[in-house]
């Protein structure tokens, strides 16, 4: 005998205790994998992974070559190269092209700063977004775990009820089936066990 699923209202219904229509998406959602037997979609880096653009990704890049220590060292070496070329020392060993207070400088460290801090609050804003879909995820994933918990208590609830009421109606047959014996035997059950 196959047993029937039970329907995404039936479980709102069981195991929550609210009808179907009064919960969330999420809950919903969930109601409905469980009732489909369905595991679980894909997690927030996979999603994330797939609708990622060329942009996300350079975004991504940017942020972690510009957020490292190697970059700070590399880039603090090009400030102090730059300003050691363009200084009164190095007169006559390099062209200078930037001279004190090195206006030109200036304008490369501005434009930089207002190029990658956009680039960067992008990665972040996207990491955000993932983040997200992570919490997103695992709510799915503590909910439907709790629900199947709690239909797996009430199988095991409905089992030793029934081992109960089978043990019971046991010992009922159990002692018939002495008084039986003990009738046709005419030997009282008292004194068979002693023998």
């Amino acid at each position: 005998m196959a047993t029937k699923s039970p329907t995404p209202e039936t479980l709102a219904q069981e195991l929550l205790g609210r009808n179907f229509e009064e919960l969330g998406p999420e809950e919903q959602r969930v109601l409905e994998r469980v009732a489909s037997g369905e595991i679980e979609g894909c997690d927030a880096d996979e999603t994330a992974t797939v609708n990622q653009t060329f942009g996300d990704r350079l975004a991504d890049r940017v942020a972690a070559v510009g957020g490292s220590w190697g970059f700070i060292v590399v880039f603090s070496g090009v400030l102090l190269a730059w300003m050691l070329v363009n200084s009164k020392w190095a007169v006559g060993l390099v062209p200078e092209w930037d001279q004190y207070p090195y206006v030109f400088l200036n304008l490369m460290l501005s434009t930089v700063a207002a190029l990658q801090a956009p680039v960067i609050m992008m990665s972040q804003n996207r990491q955000s977004q993932k983040d997200r879909l992570t919490a997103h995820h695992d709510y799915e994933v503590n909910l439907r775990t709790q629900l199947e918990i709690v239909q797996l208590h009430r199988k095991i609830d409905k089992l030793f009820n029934k081992m109960g009421q089978l043990s019971g109606q046991v010992e009922d047959v159990a002692a018939n089936t002495e008084a039986v014996v003990s009738e046709v035997a005419g030997v009282p059950i008292a004194s068979s066990a002693t023998a």
